[in-house]
C-alpha cells in the first residue's frame, strides 16, 4: 500500500535519495527545500505525487504553516522524516558565536519544531510515524564537530522523551544514525577559522584527513536511505537504525566504554544515596 510522506532538506543528500526512490515506487511526498528549483525535474515527471515546498527551519512560525497545510492538503500522512540539517567543523573555540547558534537552530530546534508541529495532526489522524535523521554522531564523538554533536546529542535526547509521551497515540519513532557516507555532507560543511596552537591536536588530524581524501566515507547512500525507507514498514518501529560498519563500530566502542566506567562507579553511586 502506498504511502505519503513529509520530508524536510531534499534539496540534496538522503533527503533527494529519498524523495526519488519513494515517488519512484509509487508513493507521495511533501518535499521541503531550502532553495527553489531544486527538485524542478521531479517535480516534472510527478506532478501529480510531489508537493514541493520551500522552507527554512529555522523560521519555527513557518514550520507550522507548512505542516499544517501538508495535513490539510492529504488525507494522511504516514511518514514524517526530519532531515534537514548540515555541518560545522573547527575546534570549540575556532567558532564564532553565530557560527554556533545557526547550527543549533537549524539542527536541533529546527527539528524540534518540525516534531511538535507534526504531533497534533499524528494525533488527530490515530497515529504515524517520525524518523528523525541523528548520526552515528548521536552517540560518538569527533574531535571538531562539537557543536554538531551537540546538536545530535540534543535530539536524540528529545526524540527519547518524546516516544515516551506520545506511544499511547500510535505515534513511534525512529533515530536513523548514518555514518560516513559519500553524500554532500563533506562539501557541505561550514568550518571554523583554523588556529594554529590545535594543528597537532586531534583536532587537527581530523581537518587533515578531511582535506586530503583519507577520512573514510565507506557508506553507501542509496543503502542507507532504502534502510530509513524500509523501517516505515517495521512493527514496533526500530528505536535506532544504525547504518554503515563504521558507525557500527564506533556506536558499540563509545557505549561499551560508557558502560565500563559507569559500572566502576556503581558501589560510588549507591554510597550517595540518602542514609536508610
Amino acid at each position: 500500500m502506498s504511502k505519503t510522506w513529509f520530508i524536510t532538506g531534499t534539496s540534496s543528500g538522503f533527503g533527494r535519495l529519498m524523495t526519488e526512490k519513494l515517488l519512484a515506487r509509487g508513493d507521495t511526498v511533501v518535499a521541503t527545500v531550502r532553495r527553489t528549483g531544486a527538485l524542478d525535474d521531479l517535480q516534472a515527471q510527478y506532478a501529480d505525487r510531489l508537493d514541493v515546498v520551500e522552507l527554512d527551519v529555522t523560521d519555527s512560525a513557518a514550520v507550522r504553516r507548512v505542516v499544517d497545510a501538508a495535513f490539510t492538503a492529504h488525507e494522511r500522512i504516514d511518514v514524517v522524516v526530519s532531515n534537514a540539517g548540515y555541518g560545522l567543523f573547527g575546534a570549540a573555540e575556532e567558532l564564532t558565536d553565530e557560527q554556533i547558534r545557526q547550527q543549533i537552530d537549524t539542527n536541533l530546534i529546527g527539528s524540534m519544531q518540525l516534531i511538535r508541529a507534526a504531533l497534533p495532526h499524528l494525533r488527530t489522524q490515530g497515529g504515524g510515524r517520525i524518523v528523525q535523521v541523528s548520526s552515528e554522531g548521536g552517540q560518538y564523538a569527533y574531535p571538531g564537530f562539537s557543536a554538531y554533536h551537540a546538536t545530535k546529542w540534543g535530539i536524540e535526547g528529545f526524540v527519547e522523551a518524546v516516544a515516551q509521551e506520545v506511544a499511547g497515540f500510535g505515534i513511534e519513532f525512529t533515530l536513523a544514525e548514518p555514518g560516513p557516507a559519500q553524500t554532500e555532507f563533506g562539501p557541505g560543511l561550514t568550518t571554523g577559522s583554523p588556529l594554529e596552537v590545535y594543528e597537532p591536536t586531534p583536532a587537527g588530524q581530523v581537518r587533515r584527513a578531511m582535506s586530503d581524501g583519507s577520512f573514510e566515507l565507506s557508506g553507501d547512500p542509496v543503502k542507507f536511505v532504502q534502510a530509513m525507507i524500509d523501517t516505515a514498514d517495521q512493527q514496533p518501529a526500530p528505536r535506532r537504525l544504525t547504518l554503515g560498519s563504521s558507525a557500527y563500530q564506533n556506536v558499540r566502542s563509545a557505549l561499551q566504554s560508557r558502560l565500563d566506567e559507569l559500572d566502576r562507579q556503581k558501589d560510588l553511586a549507591y554510597a550517595t544515596d540518602l542514609d536508610a
